[in-house]
């Protein structure tokens, strides 16, 4: 009888100890935003958003679908039918990072233009659908634009809306990642001319892309969009998000 039990423990320690050694399952990140966020044709190079670099420092169990759209809002994404193709083939375990504002805050662009309750509403609906597939969503603020006041200070550019992503985000529940804050953290830091290094500043015939040359503060050269994606990985592990076991390098501080 002995021997049978130490048989029957010796079995269940061998299945615990598999158990620990079996990969993690394939899982999609999908990431639902704007221009600061999608990915770019080589034409269009150096402009990068910050999806592209944050793709590859994964492991070889994650699939990244960037979904993002330039010019777009939460109110476009839907009614264009791109959140619909992210619903449409979401599976239990995946995440759903989604970061939008830089569109629904423009007044004067009435094509894309989302009050700020209509914002929350998009966004809540994001959150419940993604629940619905037992995936997981995490919201993100949107990323701070390039600008410097007289004192060299960065001021928020994102202020109701970035504001209505952390009341969303805690009301539901869900993963919040404050890129706007830590942003404009980083600009602080890297002040007026060394900011420009992350954006799409070009000098006339610097780039064959860009022979007029470029002056652009709110979209990322390769750089910065590295730089942004490093945050927020750097956020994903601070906070101990789920998909920090999933991260292959380690991110700059």
């Amino acid at each position: 009888m002995m021997r049978r039990l130490n048989y029957l423990s010796l079995i269940l320690i061998a299945i615990f100890s598999i158990s620990f050694m079996l990969p993690d399952r394939n899982i999609r990140i999908w990431l639902a935003g704007d221009s600061t966020l999608c990915e770019y044709p080589r034409s269009r190079y150096p402009l990068t958003g910050w999806g592209m670099p944050f793709a590859d420092f994964f492991d070889s169990t994650v699939t990244v679908e960037n979904k993002a759209r330039g010019g777009r809002s939460t109110r476009t994404f839907i009614s264009e039918g791109r959140w619909k193709e992210i619903t449409d083939n979401l599976h239990a375990g995946d995440f759903v990072l989604i970061q939008f504002g830089h569109n629904d805050e423009v007044k004067e662009k009435t094509d894309r233009y989302t009050p700020v309750a209509d914002y929350k509403t998009n966004l809540t609906r994001f959150i419940n659908d993604t629940k619905k597939a037992q995936a997981t969503p995490i919201l993100i603020t949107p990323v701070t634009r390039m600008r410097f006041d007289s004192l060299s200070n960065v001021p928020e550019t994102h202020k109701e809306y970035s504001a209505a992503v952390r009341e969303v985000a805690k009301l539901n529940h869900v993963g919040l990642i404050d890129l706007d804050s830590l942003s404009r953290q980083l600009l602080q830091r890297y002040g007026p001319e060394r900011s420009k290094d992350l954006y799409m500043y070009l000098d006339s015939l610097q780039h064959p892309f860009y022979p007029s040359g470029q002056k652009d503060g709110t979209h990322f050269n390769e750089f910065g969009a590295r730089r942004m994606a490093e945050l927020v990985l750097s956020e994903i592990r601070r906070q101990h998000l789920p998909l920090e076991s999933r991260i292959t390098t380690k991110t700059a501080k």
